[in-house]
C-alpha cells in the first residue's frame, strides 16, 4: 500500500463533523479517535472519506484538511437517533451510500468501520464494493451488560430497553465472524471479543488509541502556574472531563473526592462533562451530581465547567495536579492519555482497558471507583506525595510519547491492513 489511495472510515451515529460538538450527545472520544487517526493518514499521502449519517440540518460535505472530508447521507428521517437503535435504519443509509458512491465514482482501498452500527454498514459495502473490511469495535456488548448489571442488578428489564442488548451482542456475534479484521484497542477487548464471542485470535489485532503530540506535551512550572491562574485552580486542583453519561461515574467521583478532600481540605473537583443544553437522560444525571455535592457539603469545592472547546482541552490537562477517571466501565480512556501526555498525573479506574496497560505506581495509580475509599486515597496519594506526583507525571508522559502516538498508531493500522489485503486477494 505505498500508492496514494483512498480510505473509506464509517462512524454512522453522532455528531461526526470537522470541529464536532464534542459532549453532545454520542459525540465523545470515538469522534476524536476517528478525527485524529485520519488526518494522520491523511499525513501519510492518503485520502480519507469519514461516511456518517446526515440529519438534522447538516451538510452533506464536510472537508476536515486537503486529505480528508466527513460525507454525510441520510437515513432515518431528520431527527437524532440514538446509537443504540440507529442499527433499524442502517439497510436504509448503506443504499443511500452505495448511491453516492456510484454517483461520484469513488473508489477505496479498504473499509475501517467504527461501533457495531457502522460495522454492519462497512460489512455490507465491503461485499458490495469486494474490497476489505477492517472493524474497530470501541467497545463490547457483553462487557458493557455485565458491569451494568453488576452494579445495578435489578435493572436488566430497564438496561435492555434503553441499550437494546440483546439485538446488540447478537449483531457484534455476526460481525466478528464476517469482517476481515478486528482491531481491538485494549487487551482486555482482545480478550473479551475471543471468550464472549468464540473468534480466533488470529483475526484480532491490539491497536491502541492515540493522542496528538503536537498538542498535548508537558510545560514547564511557571507556565503550569500562568494556566492555574488564567483557569482560577487552586493548589490541589482535579480535573475529570467527558461527556454526561452514567457509566462515566461522576457519581462516585465525587464519592470518592468527599474522602479525600477530609485529607486535603483546600483540594477541588472540576469536572468538566459535557452541554449545558442537556437531554432529559443527560438533565436527570446532572441532577442527581448537584444532589451528591449538596450532600457531602462540598458546593465551594467541585465545579461544573460545561462544555471545553478542543483548542482549550490541553490547558485545562496542564493546570490540573490530577486527572481522574472514574468509569464504571471504559474500553480505553483516550482522556487519561492526554493528560499524561501533558504531564499530569492519573488515578484511573480498574474497570478498564487501561488497568492493563499501564503500571500501578510507576506511570499511574488504578483503583477501584466502587470502593469510595480505596478510590479516595489513591486520589489523596497522588496530591499529597510529592515524590509520587512527580514521578507519575514525568513517567506517564514518557509511555504516552512511546506508545500512543497517531503515528505509530496509524503505521500500526496500514501495516495490519497489508496482512488482511494479502489473505483478502489470496481468497479472491
Amino acid at each position: 500500500m505505498h500508492d496514494k489511495k483512498r480510505i473509506m472510515m464509517i462512524s454512522t451515529h453522532g455528531y461526526v463533523a470537522a470541529d464536532p460538538p464534542l459532549g453532545a450527545p454520542d459525540t465523545g472520544g470515538q469522534v476524536v479517535y476517528i478525527l485524529e487517526l485520519a488526518k494522520k493518514l491523511g499525513q501519510f499521502g492518503y485520502d480519507v472519506d469519514i461516511w456518517t449519517r446526515r440529519f438534522e440540518d447538516q451538510p452533506d460535505t464536510d472537508i476536515v484538511d486537503e486529505h480528508v472530508r466527513v460525507l454525510r447521507v441520510p437515513c432515518g428521517g431528520k431527527a437524532f437517533i440514538p446509537k443504540e437503535y440507529l442499527i433499524r435504519s442502517i439497510p436504509e443509509w448503506v443504499e443511500n451510500a452505495r448511491k453516492r458512491i456510484k454517483k461520484e465514482k469513488l473508489t477505496y482501498s479498504f473499509i475501517n468501520s467504527h461501533y457495531w452500527d457502522a460495522g454492519v454498514a462497512g460489512q455490507h459495502l465491503a461485499h458490495q464494493l469486494s474490497i476489505p473490511h477492517v472493524h474497530t469495535p470501541h467497545s463490547i456488548g457483553t462487557w458493557k451488560q455485565k458491569q451494568m448489571l453488576t452494579d445495578f442488578p435489578d435493572s436488566e428489564e430497564e438496561f435492555e430497553e434503553r441499550y437494546n442488548f440483546t439485538e446488540r451482542i447478537r449483531t457484534e456475534g455476526q460481525l466478528y465472524r464476517s469482517c476481515d479484521l478486528i482491531t481491538a484497542t485494549t487487551p482486555i477487548q482482545v480478550d473479551l471479543i475471543q471468550e464472549a464471542y468464540d473468534i480466533d485470535q488470529e483475526k484480532i489485532r491490539m491497536i491502541p488509541p492515540g493522542y496528538d503530540d503536537n498538542r498535548f506535551f508537558p510545560v514547564g512550572p511557571s507556565t503550569k502556574a500562568a494556566r492555574k491562574e488564567r483557569l482560577g485552580f487552586g493548589p490541589a486542583t482535579i480535573f475529570a472531563v467527558s461527556r454526561l453519561a452514567h457509566n462515566k461515574g461522576f457519581d462516585l467521583l465525587i464519592d470518592a473526592f468527599s474522602v479525600a478532600v477530609q485529607r486535603i481540605p483546600e483540594a477541588e473537583l472540576v469536572l468538566a462533562i459535557g452541554y449545558e443544553d442537556r437531554n432529559e437522560t443527560e438533565q436527570a444525571i446532572y441532577e442527581t451530581l448537584l444532589e451528591r455535592v449538596s450532600q457531602y457539603g462540598l458546593g465551594k469545592q467541585v465545579r461544573f465547567t460545561g462544555f471545553i472547546a478542543d483548542e482549550d482541552l490541553p490547558d485545562y490537562y496542564r493546570a490540573a495536579d490530577l486527572f481522574v477517571l472514574s468509569s464504571r466501565y471504559e474500553p480505553f480512556g483516550m482522556t487519561s492519555i492526554e493528560a499524561m501526555a501533558s504531564g499530569t498525573p492519573v488515578v484511573v479506574t480498574a474497570h478498564g482497558g487501561l488497568a492493563r496497560v499501564l503500571s500501578f505506581g510507576d506511570n499511574a495509580l488504578i483503583a477501584d471507583p466502587f470502593d469510595s475509599e480505596e478510590f479516595g486515597i489513591a486520589i489523596y496519594q497522588a496530591l499529597h506525595y510529592r515524590r509520587l506526583r512527580r514521578r507519575l507525571s514525568s513517567r506517564g508522559a514518557a509511555l504516552a510519547r512511546s506508545r500512543f502516538t497517531w503515528t505509530g498508531i496509524a503505521q500500526q493500522l496500514l501495516d495490519a491492513v497489508d496482512t488482511c489485503t494479502d489473505a483478502f486477494e489470496e481468497d479472491e
